[in-house]
């Protein structure tokens, strides 16, 4: 499938998620996340969740990263498709942007060199690590800003497609993704 079929086929999948089946894949996500090895490491990067889009709840991960006292970093979408990352810190004040994406108003800027691990959202993915998201880039583009060891973890209710048909040399790829079943690893 392309990537627009994807993203037409997924979010019908998503729509028909009921909140209590939402909240028991991102724990059961949260859980997988904890056999990866990729806790040793200071800089995370990790989405807020859009919850009317039915993305996976990210709060749960958020309790762990502080559970093991790691920063936080959290995107802000500005123009162009960029993204600029900030400290998610106790007096970090979120708002909803006009896509209904919690970002931060302001506070620490974060450089992309400086992140570790980045969790990525997504609405598929396939079994070569090519992921399809909303199609306007901010991920890809703040991707290649990243250092080249970044670590690129996926988070699905849903299990790999077997190939994504038109991916191109802008896509960045994948090194895990993690649904309620599985641990793929690329």
């Amino acid at each position: 499938m392309t990537k627009e079929e994807l993203r037409l086929a997924y979010r019908k999948k998503r729509d028909l998620l009921d909140s209590s089946l939402i909240e028991s894949h991102s724990l059961e996500i949260a859980n997988r996340l904890l056999a990866l090895p990729i806790w040793n490491f200071s800089f995370y990067h990790i989405f807020l969740s859009i919850i009317s889009n039915k993305e996976v709840d990210t709060t749960s991960i958020l309790t762990v990263l502080q559970g093991k006292d790691k920063n936080i970093v959290v995107p802000k979408m500005i123009a162009n498709g960029l993204l600029q990352n900030y400290l998610l810190t106790d007096s970090t004040i979120l708002i909803s942007n006009t896509l209904n994406i919690p970002e931060p108003v302001d506070g620490i800027r974060i450089d992309e060199p400086k992140i570790d691990v980045v969790f990525i959202p997504l609405l598929a993915f396939d079994k070569m690590g090519n992921r399809v998201g909303y199609g306007k880039g901010y991920y890809d583009t703040f991707l290649k800003k990243c250092k080249s060891g970044v670590i690129k973890v996926g988070l699905s209710f849903f299990e790999a497609e077997s190939k994504i048909n038109d991916t191109n040399e802008y896509d960045v790829p994948l090194d895990y993704c993690v649904t309620p079943e599985k641990v793929y690893k690329f």
